[in-house]
């Protein structure tokens, strides 16, 4: 019996390595990462629950003790103190696919597993080669667009995307690629080596050609992979106004400044931001060179340009030392061993280069476990019979028992919350209101701790307010009414949820101002709270030029000049380049009587807007430019 869930054990293992890289379902918000981190998340519990089953059957505790073992528990448990002590909202730190606990710990119990596997690792390898290879045909296969002209149904429509790959995008895909571009031309410069110290006879080496031929074949169609995916990420624009870059980065040097910020406080020196806390952080080091940027529409980043100033930022240093504690020693240990050198200063080239990322995690994790399993003579193993002792194993299998019970009753929620969040965005591409609010709403109900859905339900709550406060007055009923109340109330709930979920991010305070400025006109005391939110905004992201024009318009519509003006000028200091900032100054200086002020303001618009790209705008402000010369006139 016990065999048996050995092998059961090695089978959930090979499945993981085989299914995880090449893992996607539409189901979700997001294809890829999500459904990826779902995977292996509930495959690592099955892990445990075949322990549980083995630990039953043999009543005995076994453990090997290996180098790497305790600076990846104490990495982990770095993590873990930063969001204890540190992450506002610590059930979404929990589930964040790409630096959260439970990816974390998922992938922690991965590498205690394989590290003691040596039949899966073995495997790993075959396994991880061919991915490769299919992935490389993937991508080249998708260069060229062969569903261009396919009509597919909706939920298939990103296979029209040419930068389509079941990794999720293309930065890990280039990642991916060179991982195992290094790991080919290891082993075949190694391999003749290898070669020519065996005697072979015919038979052997007529093998021996044939693994050459395949591992040149792998080479090639991975090097025209990742050329084609460094060619998409870095080819130049084509010059279209909509056009969105392929990849957009954090600024280095803001994510520096952030880390930097993080020290000015003993507890956050000591612990970090707290996981999924990076953006709340990164607002307030934006500069103004960064409102001159192409960027500067971003309000902020959820993570750092470096995963490893991620680390810093986000589980202080701490978090830094246990990280560099486990470089250290995973680096003495790899460094006699090929390719495994060349494969870890890879992989941290790229921690140190890139954003944080669940695939390039996984990576550095498996070969983690890949250096650790190498070391037999360094390994201690403790094994304890508990047959006399039926209180304590069965103590121990109903502890854990519990625990997967319990993490899977909650992991099945939030999976299913993403579901329902995925309908309702199908809802909005319907047109069907009803249906995106039965799925948010539904979304909340299983996992009330996501802003996301919080902030999409306000929305949405009040969007079927304004639509029915459209209707015209004569065919408004009192059922009509009552709902217009139900849902301003539910959206400002919703709102203030998301608010009291992180209060440090300023994207939530805003929400909740543009929630509190659409019903102005409708509940007494909103424009005193619309004006409050944007200001607790205004505190969390100072140099955002956006919050400061949205006050003012605040002011304008209210009717008070001065202060709009006021905040006009801040937005155009932060950012005086912006046409828009100085169009709203010139209306609220021509609203004010000064007209020369509105005169010299909507000249500056006229000067900023381009005549080629908006031909519309600019006949509009060279006709209101006209219009405000001529009141100047007739004022003096």
């Amino acid at each position: 019996m016990e065999k048996f869930f050995q092998n059961t054990k090695y089978f959930i293992l090979n499945t993981i390595l085989v299914l995880f890289l090449l893992f996607f379902l539409p189901f979700t918000q997001e294809f890829f990462v999500t459904n990826k981190f779902y995977l292996l998340v509930f495959f690592v519990l099955l892990l445990l629950l075949s322990s549980i089953f083995c630990l039953l059957s043999s009543k005995k505790l076994s453990w090997l003790s290996r180098p790497l073992d305790l600076p990846v528990v104490l990495f982990i448990t770095s993590i873990a103190l930063s969001l204890i002590v540190s992450s506002p909202n610590k059930v979404q730190a929990l589930l964040n696919p790409s630096f959260g606990l439970v990816m974390f710990l998922s992938l922690g119990i991965l590498y205690f597993y394989l590290s003691r596997n040596n039949e899966a690792i073995k495997q790993f390898n075959n396994i991880a080669i061919f991915s490769s290879l299919f992935l490389s045909i993937i991508t080249i296969a998708f260069f060229f667009q062969p569903f261009k002209n396919v009509s597919l149904p909706i939920f298939l429509q990103f296979l029209k995307n040419p930068s389509f790959t079941p990794l999720g995008n293309q930065l890990d895909l280039a990642v991916f690629l060179g991982f195992f571009l290094i790991y080919n031309i290891v082993v075949i410069l190694v391999r003749p080596k290898a070669a020519s110290r065996i005697v072979v006879n015919n038979d052997s080496g007529q093998a021996g050609m044939t693994k050459s031929i395949i591992n040149y074949s792998f080479l090639t169609f991975n090097l025209l992979a990742l050329f084609l995916t460094l060619y998409s990420l870095l080819k130049p624009s084509t010059g279209l106004i909509n056009q969105a870059p392929t990849l957009i980065l954090p600024p280095f040097r803001l994510s520096w400044y952030a880390t930097v910020e993080t020290l000015k406080r003993p507890l956050t020196a000591l612990f970090g931001i707290g996981i999924d806390n990076f953006s709340s952080i990164f607002t307030r080091v934006k500069d103004l060179a960064y409102n001159q940027s192409s960027l500067w529409q971003i309000n902020a980043f959820n993570v750092s340009r470096s995963a490893i100033l991620h680390i810093f930022t986000e589980t202080g240093i701490l978090g830094i030392a246990a990280f560099g504690l486990l470089i250290f020693i995973a680096l003495k240990s790899a460094i006699k061993q090929r390719p495994f050198i060349f494969l870890f200063f890879y992989l941290f080239i790229c921690l140190l280069i890139f954003p944080t990322s669940l695939i390039v995690w996984f990576l550095f994790f498996v070969l983690l476990a890949q250096i650790s399993q190498q070391y037999n003579n360094m390994t201690i193993k403790q094994s304890f019979d508990l047959s006399d002792l039926p209180p304590l194993y069965l103590g121990i299998v109903v502890i854990i028992f519990g625990v997967i019970g319990i993490s899977s009753y909650f992991l099945a929620r939030s999976y299913a919350s993403e579901y329902y969040f995925k309908k309702s965005l199908d809802g909005i591409v319907k047109n069907n209101l009803k249906e995106v609010y039965d799925n948010q709403r539904q979304a909340v109900v299983l996992n009330p701790y996501i802003e996301r859905f919080r902030l999409n339900f306000s929305q949405t709550n009040l969007l079927i307010a304004n639509n029915l406060a459209a209707k015209k007055p004569e065919t408004i009923t009192d059922q009509d009414r009552q709902t217009i109340a139900q849902a301003i109330q539910a959206g400002i709930a919703e709102a203030k949820a998301a608010v009291s979920l992180n209060p440090q991010k300023a994207d939530n305070w805003e929400n909740l101002a543009v929630i509190y400025r659409n019903i102005i006109n409708f509940a007494q005391g909103s424009d005193v709270w619309t004006i409050s939110a944007y200001q607790r905004a205004i505190i969390m992201d100072p140099q955002n030029p956006l919050y400061r024009v949205n006050l003012g318009g605040v002011y304008y519509s209210l009717g008070k000049y001065d202060e709009a003006v006021k905040f006009f000028e801040q937005a155009i200091g932060l950012k005086s380049d912006w046409s828009n900032a100085y169009y709203n100054l010139a209306w609220a200086y021509f609203q004010n009587k000064e007209y020369d002020k509105a005169a010299t303001a909507m000249q500056n618009v006229v000067n900023l807007v381009d005549k080629k790209i908006t031909p519309k705008d600019w006949e509009k402000v060279n006709k209101e430019l006209e219009d405000f010369k001529n009141k100047q006139a007739e004022t003096k």
